[in-house]
């Protein structure tokens, strides 16, 4: 997603500079020549700035778009270049990790945001823009939109500023917790949950209580339904949770169906079903020799 955000800015004619890992990272970008966008038959090139997390200059708007396990090591590694009243657009799966960002660096303006975006890289530098979604921005209290979205119209990078974007991201949460583990330990395509309803069924009812428990009752609205239409939708895919299983990178565990547990705790809520499932994952990683937090 960062690349992809990255190249479109660029077209826009934006100034964008990537921070890349480490200097192998920023070797193989500058051998690339920049970063290829593949958006359905059309391939461009974008030549744009690339330096290391100890470069000096003050960053005054950051998106982090890395996993949501490494979202706090990476804000901590630049933190001392955030300039007085940045902002750091947070793009990460499930929930957990943007309040542990915000609560490492107190002086930047946290904007949380959540998409339904597809892309997928195909080489080195190289993504595929997949599937044109929606992203919403928003804060937790509920702040003004910020003026410079007008810099994402100019990309075309569809959007809008959310003054529940926590409602969203839950349901998001809620959605993926239904999902994705299930299509890890049954080894399918999300299709393949339609033969098991029942238990998607039981899930959604659980998560759905947890959601209205935990203050998110509009999250909860029409979860079942809105779960069966989007296996229905993403029939031949496969959710990236199964994705990271099968090519033996670490998942989300934690930020997923870990943060949803841990919410039914402090509620000291019963969710018998979800925990179940919580604990089936942990052993199949286990058993891969697969991170289990």
């Amino acid at each position: 997603m960062g690349t992809l955000w990255a190249a479109r800015l660029a077209r826009a004619g934006l100034p964008v500079t990537l921070i890349v890992r480490n200097a192998a990272r920023l070797h193989a970008f500058k051998t690339a020549l920049g970063i290829t966008l593949v958006e359905g038959e059309q391939t461009q090139r974008f030549d744009v700035n690339a330096q290391l997390p100890e470069a000096q200059e003050p960053i005054e708007r950051l998106l982090l778009t890395c996993k949501a396990y490494d979202a706090e090591h990476a804000i901590s590694l630049i933190a001392h270049r955030l300039a007085p009243g940045a902002e750091v657009i947070l793009l990460q799966n499930g929930l957990g990790s943007q309040q542990a960002v915000a609560a490492r660096v107190p002086q930047a303006r946290c904007i949380f945001a959540s998409s339904t975006e597809g892309a997928f890289r195909d080489g080195d530098w190289r993504v595929v823009f997949a599937g044109q979604g929606h992203t919403w921005l928003g804060e937790p209290d509920a702040g003004e939109a910020p003026q410079w979205l007008a810099e994402l119209r100019l990309s075309h990078i569809g959007h809008e500023w959310s003054p529940t974007i926590l409602s969203r991201l839950w349901r998001k949460l809620a959605l993926n917790c239904a999902i994705n583990p299930l299509t890890v330990l049954y080894d399918c395509q999300n299709g393949g949950l339609q033969a098991h309803r029942t238990e998607v069924d039981t899930l959604c009812d659980e998560l759905a209580a947890l959601l209205i428990r935990c203050g998110q009752a509009a999250a909860a609205d029409g979860l079942g339904a809105e779960v069966h239409r989007v296996i229905q939708a993403t029939a031949n895919n496969y959710s990236s949770m199964h994705q990271d299983v099968a090519q033996g990178r670490r998942t989300e565990i934690s930020y997923l169906l870990g943060y949803a547990c841990e919410a039914a705790r402090q509620q000291k809520f019963a969710v018998p079903h979800l925990h179940a499932v919580h604990q089936r994952l942990i052993e199949h990683l286990s058993q891969r020799g697969l991170p289990c937090n």
